[in-house]
């Protein structure tokens, strides 16, 4: 069956931050994933990964002034300055955190480039990101998301990402599928998931509508779940879910489907 991981950015949050690692462990998780690392100390976080026995599994590359509704910034010409120095950033932190894998956020399209604009600036900042990664041990991978909750983002289908990479060029470039994304832009999940397993290095869940735990919504999760298994996939799934009431009551899912 396959690993779950929490994700700290969604789960606990009744939590201060850094208290979220004994709560994920205490819950059964072995992993963690979250948006950032960038407001805490990298040993910091080190002492709380340790302590709780869980692995470091994603975040993200600097994604630009979040607080202020920016969701990435690799497609953005003005900002491959920024950009690069991100990704030293980021390499920085999962060195110490001993972390693996990071995602990348193409961002919202800014007013003014036009499409090829655009797309050269991801391709660019893409190849860069994986070819420095690459040599850190370090995978990079780029999400998908659905245009109804972060209006004008610009990558947001599973073939678009696809075409992109393939004009990066890089092995060091694959795919996070996130279900719940993916369910509102396209549907046909396992096809789609089947079809490109060989791109795909992590898969994030939340049940739609309302981005809750599994069981809640439309999307078949157990299904789902044995589909994967039976292609092979031995990647992490991030629980990244917006608990439907507090996350304690929410995680009897994990038990019905004999997960943790």
């Amino acid at each position: 069956m396959p690993r779950l991981c929490a994700n700290l950015s969604m789960l606990f949050t009744e939590l201060p931050f850094l208290q979220r690692f004994e709560a994920a462990a205490r819950a059964g998780f072995s992993g963690v994933e979250y948006l950032f690392p960038y407001d805490f100390s990298s040993a910091q976080i080190k002492a709380e990964l340790e302590a709780n026995g869980l692995t470091q599994v994603l975040f993200n590359l600097p994604a630009g002034d979040w607080a202020n509704g920016e969701r990435g910034i690799a497609c953005h010409p003005d900002r491959v300055e920024e950009f690069r120095a991100g990704v030293d950033l980021a390499i920085a932190y999962a060195k110490v955190l001993e972390n693996t894998q990071v995602n990348c956020l193409a961002g919202i399209r800014p007013h003014g480039p036009d499409e090829q604009q655009l797309e050269t600036t991801l391709v660019g900042n893409l190849r860069y990101a994986a070819d420095r990664l690459q040599a850190e041990g370090i995978d990079l991978v780029m999400e998908m998301i659905n245009t109804r909750d972060i209006p004008g983002f610009y990558l947001t289908h599973t073939r678009q990402a696809l075409a992109i990479r393939e004009k990066v060029g890089s092995r060091n470039l694959s795919l996070q599928y996130d279900i719940y994304h993916m369910q509102i832009m396209e549907g046909d999940l396992a096809r789609t998931m089947e079809e490109h397993l060989p791109a795909i290095r992590h898969v994030q869940l939340a049940d739609n509508p309302g981005r809750h735990e599994p069981g809640t919504g439309e999307i078949n999760y157990p299904f789902l779940f044995e589909h994967l298994d039976r292609l092979g996939y031995r990647g992490w799934i991030g629980c990244e879910y917006k608990p439907l009431t507090t996350t304690q009551a929410g995680l009897g899912w994990l038990k019905t489907h004999n997960l943790i």
